[in-house]
């Protein structure tokens, strides 16, 4: 590459679960620079997960929530002689993290429920039983690399 890499930001841990994972999360799913409403959003939605799934932590159903979200292939476009391929390829982990954070948060705010609290707490629930809008999209997305296993000799 050209460029020198880009310098890692360091991100501090979220005040009530003290985790770095909880505030990239928040980071996510902030919109216009509202930090503290999108913080309200999240820790309503724990209260919610924890009201619904009592015999779990809410933090650990979360990362386990996110876990079953998180890809480890994707297929990238590859133009060959003329064509283009559908090539399957691994995905880094800082990049794993950021989809599968991205497709939760855009799964949840398609969900119908009165708040985005109830929305967020819904998906995650349904991301720790692995079901929802976000595994099945985990899921397509290994179909995807799973059916074009063949042009994986592209990749170089």
């Amino acid at each position: 590459m050209r460029r020198r890499k880009a310098k890692q930001h360091r991100i501090l841990p979220d005040p009530r679960f003290e985790n770095v994972r909880v505030t990239k999360f928040v980071n996510n799913l902030m919109m216009h620079g509202k930090k503290e409403l999108a913080f309200d959003i999240f820790y309503n939605a724990m209260d919610i997960v924890e009201q619904k799934l009592e015999e779990e932590d809410a933090l650990t159903v979360f990362n386990k929530a996110l876990d079953n979200v998180t890809p480890p292939v994707e297929v990238r476009s590859r133009r060959v002689g003329g064509a283009t391929y559908q090539i399957p390829a691994p995905v880094r982990d800082a990049r794993k993290e950021s989809l599968a954070m991205k497709w939760l948060i855009g799964f949840a705010r398609k969900r119908n429920d009165n708040s985005m609290a109830q929305k967020l707490s819904a998906e995650i629930i349904a991301a720790f039983k692995e079901e929802g809008g976000a595994y099945k999209k985990k899921e397509d997305t290994l179909r995807m690399a799973e059916a074009n296993k063949a042009f994986s000799h592209f990749r170089f």
